[in-house]
């Protein structure tokens, strides 16, 4: 499995395409295409057919997936969220991830 620097939950910084300077959480991380899904970012429109959810069809506002090299995560301890590297390192037996910047875990 790959080691990426995001995960499920985290509240990243998009910093390169249409929607740069936005932020917001990760849903999902795709991780064979090295893509996620951040919420409020990518909207794009998807033509549905009727089913049982909508009876009328129509037309759906939802996100689309953009590459993972997009996305930075937001350090948690700065006063001001500011984009920020991350590093892995062991403590007590386990590898944590930490913010570069200001040297605090990420949870």
């Amino acid at each position: 499995m790959k080691k990426l620097h995001v995960k499920k939950g985290d509240t990243v910084y998009v910093n390169a395409g249409n929607d740069k300077g936005k932020t917001g959480k990760v849903l999902a991380v795709i991780t064979d295409k090295d893509r996620v899904i951040v919420e409020g970012v990518n909207i794009v429109s998807k033509h549905t057919k009727p089913n049982s959810k909508q009876p009328q069809g129509g037309i759906v506002k939802q996100e689309a997936s953009i590459h993972i090299s997009n996305v930075q995560l937001l350090d948690p301890a700065a006063s001001k969220p500011t984009p920020t590297r991350i590093g892995r390192k062991f403590v007590d037996g386990k590898k944590i991830r930490y913010a570069k910047k200001s040297g605090e875990e990420i949870k």
